[in-house]
């Protein structure tokens, strides 16, 4: 039997009827990833396997460097078929890991390629994939209708143009492609240089003069409603942890020309100020009846040395361990306040705070929306096995699992759809051996529409997507 087959991961007969009868065949709402919008206005097409497969995944190149592999191979000058000889010869040493599922449920799915990649498959593989590569219907656009996706959200800071996105929209691409509100770099204070070019960046796309900080939200606001115009109808907000510092409005207003002036701020102004700007964009999010995710818990860039030699987002990243209980709750809990709470969804990175998550979302489950409280899925160093069964659990023990509004790849690569097969897969074989156990009924008229809901149904109803 192959390895990759029609009932992978589904452990009995029960799982295998959910899968097939009530997931397989559900489209995908991708409503948070990191796509580029522009590769999909343009329809980008690759020469060969390891430009769309290899290039700017770091989750590859950490695993390769642990493996021994000569950074060279990862990022840097080596050829294409080396990079990707490189990455095969690690394949084997990387049974358990994520990787190994990931892999061959990519070959399998875009390449229709069985064979297990290894040293002794990769010239093969390297040419079969490339055929399909270099084929006419193998693009951008192609790979998301093969994937049967109806609707993705990119991930786009509030000084983008949406160009990308206003192309789609134009060509009325069968795919809905809509643009998300990532304001990170507007609370950024804390990095000197950053958000001054911000700053001055934002002044400019707006063609305002931002001289107090009023003028800076108004600024912001102006932002927000062409993001609104353009189809926008998400934040999203990757923090350290949550901020619900105390602040006056005279507070805010010195750090924020400090900050502007390229003055170093304090630590406590920093909380401050990310405090003030959270609450806004809470604000905002209610106003526009969007919906507002949490990314929290990551410590960013630790390895001081290969963060100067290759930037951001290269596999030096690792789970944080933030004490955000009590700020999370107040912040909720200020915008619950005066009722301008935002349908919210939490991403945890430490799966420490899997229960902390399952608990804080009941406090601010108010019925005037099913699931309006989301305990997100398992995000990054959790996006795997063990991550997703944890997740499952602690919010069907402690919230409502059947309103919970699913899988996102959070990906930058087209071919990564198949982390929604991997997470239905999952689901249905959680289901499945409740069911034979006799924890859940077992009675698949019961069991099996609460799945199809999970996989796409309650996306679709949750989001303002006009579906």
């Amino acid at each position: 039997m192959n390895f990759i087959h029609d009932d992978f991961v589904l452990e009995n007969q029960y799982a295998k009827d959910l899968y097939h009868q009530f997931s397989k065949d559900q489209p995908i709402i991708d409503y948070h990833c990191h796509l580029i919008p522009q590769e999909i206005a343009e329809d980008r097409r690759w020469e060969n396997i390891t430009q769309i497969w290899l290039y700017g995944d770091h989750y590859k190149w950490r695993a390769m460097r642990s493996n021994g592999v000569d950074e060279r191979f990862c990022t840097g000058e080596s050829s294409d078929w080396e990079k990707f000889k490189a990455f095969a010869d690690c394949m084997p040493k990387l049974l358990r890991n994520p990787l190994y599922h990931w892999t061959q449920l990519e070959l399998k799915r875009y390449f229709n390629i069985d064979k297990l990649l290894g040293p002794d498959t990769a010239e093969e593989i390297w040419n079969e994939a490339n055929k399909v590569v270099q084929a006419d219907d193998f693009s951008a656009r192609q790979l998301m209708v093969k994937s049967k996706v109806k609707l993705v959200c990119t991930t786009d800071d509030p000084i983008d143009d949406l160009r990308g996105h206003k192309q789609i929209a134009a060509d009325q691409f069968q795919v809905k492609v809509l643009p998300t509100w990532r304001p990170d770099k507007a609370m950024a204070v804390d990095q000197s240089q950053v958000f001054t070019e911000w700053y001055a960046q934002l002044q400019e796309i707006t063609d305002f003069q931002i001289n107090s900080f009023d003028d800076y939200l108004k600024a912001l606001k102006i932002r927000q409603d062409y993001f609104h115009e353009n189809g926008c109808r998400l934040s999203d907000h990757g923090i350290n942890e949550f901020y619900a510092s105390e602040y006056s409005d005279a507070d805010i207003a010195k750090i924020f020309d400090k900050a502007r002036s390229g003055e170093k701020v304090s630590e406590r102004e920093d909380l401050q100020f990310k405090s003030c700007m959270m609450y806004h964009f809470g604000l905002w999010n209610h106003e526009k009846g969007w919906v507002q995710q949490f990314h929290y818990g990551a410590i960013r860039n630790n390895n001081t040395r290969m963060y100067n030699q290759l930037g951001p987002d290269t596999g030096f990243d690792s789970i944080g361990s933030p004490n955000t209980a009590l700020a999370m709750s107040r912040y909720f809990d200020r915008l619950d306040s005066s009722d301008q709470l935002a349908k919210s969804i939490i991403y945890n990175l430490n799966p420490g705070d899997n229960h902390v998550i399952g608990t804080m979302i009941g406090n601010f489950q108010d019925g005037s929306a099913a699931g309006k409280m989301q305990f997100g899925s398992g995000w990054w160093f959790l996006d795997q096995k063990d991550g997703m069964e944890n997740q499952i659990e602690a919010l069907s023990q402690l919230g409502s699992l059947s309103q919970f509004v699913g899988m996102l790849t959070d990906s930058r690569s087209f071919l990564s759809y198949t982390r929604h097969e991997y997470f239905r897969r999952i689901l249905c074989n959680i289901l499945g051996k409740d069911m034979e156990k006799g924890l859940v009924p077992a009675d698949l008229n019961l069991v099996g529409p609460m799945i199809a809901d999970i996989s796409y149904n309650n996306a679709a109803n949750y989001f303002d997507f006009n579906l």
